[in-house]
């Protein structure tokens, strides 16, 4: 069976069996767009011809090659060698030669010239071509400017070609042989032999595992002190990841001696070789005695107290000014909500937290009337595309993530807006700053100039942000800044379930099934079901067809899957794949990444931040346009950007028909769908059904069993962060 770019032979469920292959390439039966996936007919030492499959990449006929692999017999196709490892080898045979110069591996040589050049040179003539290639003035019909042509594009091949045997000898693929070639240049044998742990931070996507593989292709020891060090900042990236600005140092090095089969002591010594280039930093601690940050970390942490501290303690302030803007006599705000409004005439620094429907917007709302009542420059941000259209939305005014606010430099690599060009505003009002991580939060502080009135509003009962620290919560917990709670629902959240039920969960209770009786339509369903096979059928309909038809509502557009976890029936994965075939099927241009296959028309997200192309995580758009023979395509983001990409940066991207609860944060869907399973017991906490159930503007369908539920609703335990933000603030406060 085919698609537009893959060749994908159905197998049987047979044994197979390991086998090796040396010969010559005869010709290429089949080969995907973008080169990585072949279907050839190989010649053995003994001329036998054999079907070999399998992803190989720039492999020409003539070419001499070593397969090795496993046999299977397809169907249709027979017995063909599904290809696990392979080498090149030089062509050997007078046709051999002929064949692989005629492939086109050198522009300007055909079938003709071809084989007048080995007519005269015979099976010398890849070494005349290597060493003596001024000779070709000796085969009739050259001239000079083909032989130049040839000499140039012989050279050029030659040198990428050998490059790229050796790295693919090394177990990398080939879309990391590209990038690793686009960021060495002919040097990448060279730096990736001297030290093959620099690949982690230099080429996008490997990491420490890749690397460690690598290295050991090359002989390197385990105990070798550049894989220590490597693998003790590895290890602490792990932990960062996991949400933690810093990590206590003897625990680090057991759980980096255990990543890296070692001792103690070798991963000490390697902790001290990061040290020394600067890597991480260890520092002193009274409860834990020395806590490690890897170096970023440790600025931003160190950092963001050290501005706060000295924003709350300017004795004028923009905010001042409110308190000379009369309130609004047709808006009846709360004694919370008031409050609220007065704070930032109170301080330079405030926070506004609280639930769903308690009047967060309309506060905002209020100090921006009255901001520009008193003629104060506003800018208003939020770390998603989402979160800052709906500020925008309910203000009126202008809002932008904070990525864009602080416009990323892609030459210098830097924030144009920081310490030494800070932003022109008298107000900076910042939502959703429960996802706001250190690194993050260090350079927005970095760019607000003395004297500006910080506004920042949140949630604190959501997940917290997915990048390392607690920076809302540190914020709230250090005493340090006028903070209020809003708590009372208002009357346009009383006839919501959505909100009624959220604001239940928060509170350790159950949701309740009440609403939409006699066909009367709610905002909130329950579907109890915990068979994951049916709950995929379940939400297929759902997506397809009841929430469509019943509430005319978009699939694609309006309709958000939301899930715990990525693995399992019900994860990401599974979801995303069912969703894509029932609601972008069909033959359309696509193009196939691992196990992964993208299509015109998919739901998308950018998972990682990438600043050259001002794209960022957790944004999402549609995929456009796929051009196979540029191997590129173009995703247009809902902030209405069009970016390109190149094929081999597909890994940025993932199919967003369904995403998890941490990735929505931020976000609000016209409609969300969220299967919570006892198979998703590790993730089964009550602030992530909160967070995700909270992210519904219009209709929220719950499906698990009571059993789910309950263990989410019950599970209040928070996985702690190690974070020193809290302590640092208070620590400069009394100093």
């Amino acid at each position: 069976m085919t698609d537009n770019f893959t060749l994908q032979p159905e197998e049987n469920n047979g044994p197979l069996t390991a086998h090796t292959l040396r010969g010559e390439v005869l010709r290429i039966v089949f080969e995907n767009e973008d080169k990585t996936y072949v279907v050839m007919k190989l010649a053995d030492s003994e001329n036998v011809e054999h079907t070999v499959v399998g992803n190989i990449s720039g492999v020409y006929p003539g070419q001499d090659i070593e397969v090795n692999g496993r046999w299977e017999n397809h169907h249709e196709y027979g017995k063909q060698l599904r290809v696990e490892h392979y080498r090149f080898l030089l062509p050997s045979s007078k046709a051999g030669i002929a064949r692989y110069l005629a492939s086109g591996v050198i522009p300007g040589i055909g079938p003709k010239y071809a084989q007048n050049i080995v007519d005269h040179f015979g099976e010398k003539t890849l070494e005349i071509l290597d060493n003596s290639s001024g000779r070709l003035r000796e085969v009739p019909g050259l001239g000079k400017k083909r032989i130049e042509q040839i000499r140039k594009a012989w050279q050029e091949q030659s040198k990428q070609k050998d490059i790229f045997i050796f790295l693919q000898s090394l177990g990398i693929s080939p879309a990391y042989c590209v990038r690793i070639y686009k960021r060495y240049g002919d040097e990448a044998p060279e730096k990736v032999r001297s030290n093959p742990y620099a690949l982690a931070n230099d080429v996008d996507g490997i990491g420490f595992t890749m690397a460690d593989r690598v290295a050991s292709s090359l002989g390197v020891e385990k105990n070798n002190a550049a894989r220590l060090a490597s693998g003790v900042n590895y290890t602490l990236g792990q932990l960062m990841a996991a949400g933690h600005t810093c990590y206590p140092r003897i625990e680090l090095l057991r759980s980096a001696a255990e990543t890296l089969e070692v001792t103690v002591d070798e991963a000490a010594a390697g902790l001290e070789r990061a040290a020394t280039a600067r890597q991480v930093v260890v520092c002193p601690d009274e409860e834990y005695g020395e806590l490690v940050y890897q170096r970023p970390l440790y600025i931003a942490e160190h950092g963001v107290p050290e501005i706060v501290v000295r924003l709350v303690r300017v004795p004028r302030f923009a905010g001042q000014r409110l308190t000379r803007v009369a309130a609004r006599n047709d808006l009846n705000l709360s004694d919370e909500q008031q409050s609220a409004v007065e704070h930032v005439g109170g301080s330079p620094l405030t926070i506004i937290t609280g639930g769903p429907g308690v009047g967060k917007t309309t506060v905002i709302g209020e100090i921006v009337r009255r901001a520009k009542a008193a003629r104060l420059k506003i800018m208003m941000a939020a770390p998603t595309g989402r979160a800052a259209r709906r500020m925008y939305e309910s203000t009126g005014f202008p809002a932008k993530t904070i990525h864009r606010m602080l416009k990323w430099e892609p030459a210098e690599r830097r924030f144009v807006f920081d310490a030494s060009n800070q932003l022109n505003c008298d107000l900076l009002i910042v939502d959703e700053v429960s996802m706001l991580d250190a690194a993050l939060a260090y350079s927005l502080f970095q760019a607000v100039k003395p004297g500006t009135s910080v506004v920042l509003v949140g949630d604190a009962d959501q997940l917290p942000s997915v990048g390392p620290g607690r920076v809302l919560h540190s914020f709230i917990e250090s005493g340090a800044f006028l903070t209020t709670h809003l708590s009372k629902i208002f009357r346009q959240g009383e006839g919501s379930f959505i909100i009624r039920n959220a604001h239940r969960v928060n509170a350790g209770q159950m949701p309740e099934t009440i609403g939409g009786n006699g066909g009367e339509l709610s905002d909130f369903y329950w579907i109890e079901q915990d068979d994951p096979e049916k709950v995929l059928e379940v939400i297929r309909r759902l997506v397809t067809e009841r929430i469509p038809e019943r509430f005319g509502l978009r699939p694609v557009d309006d309709i958000q899957v939301l899930t715990p976890m990525n693995r399992g029936n019900c994860g990401t994965i599974g979801l995303n794949a069912m969703l894509q075939e029932t609601l972008n099927g069909g033959s359309k241009p696509q193009f196939k990444a691992g196990e992964r296959v993208f299509k015109t028309g998919d739901k998308v997200m950018q998972i990682a931040n990438n600043y050259d192309k001002g794209v960022f995580n957790g944004d999402m758009g549609r995929i456009a346009h796929i051009d196979a023979h540029e191997k590129k395509f173009i995703v247009i983001f809902d902030s209405n950007q069009s970016i390109e990409y190149d094929m081999t940066e597909y890994d940025q991207l993932n199919l967003a028909y369904a995403i998890t609860v941490h990735k929505s944060q931020g976000s609000e869907f016209p409609a969300v769908v969220m299967p919570l399973l006892t198979q998703h017991y590790m993730m089964l906490q009550r602030n992530l059904l909160y967070t995700g159930m909270t992210r519904a503007k219009k209709l929220l369908i719950l499906i698990g069993s009571r059993r789910a539920v309950a263990m989410a609703v019950n599970n209040s335990r928070l996985e702690p962060r190690f974070t020193r933000l809290k302590e640092r603030i208070a620590e400069l406060l009394r100093g």
